[in-house]
């Protein structure tokens, strides 16, 4: 049996532990167990109904770990509530796991964690890698998250807000590993959109349709980036961006601007520059001017230095850079770019390998070993 199925189904059955009032850690660890069981067995006698079997499993094995615990007694009335066999209704939960994640007892760094673990199919060390931080910490996190909801009713989901939080996250941890994150992250923010009316799910789907449409122009055939100014914009998906716009010209004419229709907004104008060259910096200087009034972001800040330094040259952007913490990611990779454009070879070369030393992605890494050689190169052709 195909593990991706497998892995497709665990949402919804998790879902559907919750909702008979399993608390969330003991049931994703029946749920577990069941797929376990699930892989050993399938290949040799698949069943024909694979999400009523998981959730008929799970559920029994939740049953035996709460006989074995202290609460044993006022639990064994859910004895009763057990699911009978047979098909299970084939409906998508993973929009409603999400709000049961992002519980309003979770902080948002905690609610997308969890998500990450029980929606995603991440393991511990893939999110730590995310986060940057060691995968003890991370598991840490996850369990804290874990005990946290362990002993409430989810009779309180989270808020829109923290949800497109989530997803935002979600969609940011890229296109690549074992879950094409990106996709599915446009795929519950639409459905989101359907049913929620709100200018900032608009804003979101809009910026996410906006990133997405330039993913085929993002890499090159040997699997180094390649940067928006050099992308070849006859791949970027032209469907897409008319969709984006679309979506967030309706948002922003109901004039409650928030954070993720000003990022699209940004996102906009790049897609709709014929050239690099073309690009309307001042309108995304303007923008960044609104995303920080909305944010106050240190990394909206270091962004937007990026877009003075087009707009009005790159010793206006090296300005805009004063007073930012040179140890914000990617604060190195962007004072390079300045100083390069300014002129000042040697210091770029020094700060783009600085950055490639704390770049946590390869891709990334080699991208900025590459520009630091390439001046290398340079200076030595001018002595």
């Amino acid at each position: 049996m195909d593990e991706a199925l497998i892995r497709s189904l665990t949402p919804s059955v998790l879902t559907v532990l919750v909702r008979r009032g399993a608390d969330f850690a003991a049931a994703e660890d029946a749920v577990q167990e069941a797929l376990v069981e699930a892989v050993r067995g399938w290949a040799d006698d698949p069943p024909r109904d694979p999400k009523g079997w998981l959730v008929t499993v799970a559920w029994r094995r939740f049953l035996d770990a709460v006989r074995a615990d202290t609460a044993r007694r006022r639990r064994e009335d859910r004895v009763e509530e057990e699911p009978a066999p047979g098909p299970a209704p084939d409906v998508d939960d993973t929009l409603q796991l999400y709000f049961l994640c992002a519980h309003p007892s979770l902080t948002p760094s905690s609610a997308v964690a969890l998500t990450l673990r029980a929606v995603g199919g991440l393991t511990t060390r893939q999110i730590a890698r995310a986060y940057l931080v060691p995968e003890a910490t991370m598991a840490q996190r996850i369990s804290r998250a874990k005990r946290t909801v362990s002993g409430v009713r989810f009779d309180r989901p989270g808020d829109v807000a923290t949800v497109l939080r989530v997803l935002y996250l979600v969609f940011n941890e890229g296109y690549s590993g074992d879950v094409d994150l990106a996709a599915e992250a446009i795929r519950l923010t639409r459905q989101l959109a359907a049913s929620v009316d709100h200018p900032e799910v608009a804003g979101l789907l809009a910026l996410m349709l906006l990133h997405h449409a330039r993913r085929a122009a993002r890499t090159a055939p040997d699997g180094s980036l390649v940067p928006l100014a050099e992308q070849d914009r006859g791949r970027w998906d032209t469907a897409s961006i008319a969709e984006g716009v679309a979506i967030l010209q309706a948002a922003l004419a109901r004039d409650r601007l928030g954070e993720f229709q000003a990022q699209a907004a940004i996102a906009a104008l790049h897609a709709d520059a014929p050239t690099a060259g073309e690009t309307d910096w001042v309108q995304i200087v303007e923008w960044y001017d609104e995303l920080v009034r909305l944010t106050g972001s240190p990394v909206v800040r270091l962004n937007r230095a990026v877009a003075v330094g087009e707009a009005d040259g790159p010793r206006a952007g090296l300005a805009a850079l004063a007073g930012l913490d040179e140890a914000l990611p990617r604060y190195a990779a962007v004072a390079a770019y300045l100083h390069e454009r300014d002129g000042d070879l040697d210091r770029a070369a020094r700060l783009y390998a600085e950055a490639a030393r704390k770049a946590s992605d390869l891709a990334e890494r080699d991208h900025l070993t590459r520009r630091a050689a390439r001046l290398n190169s340079r200076r030595r052709e001018d002595r």
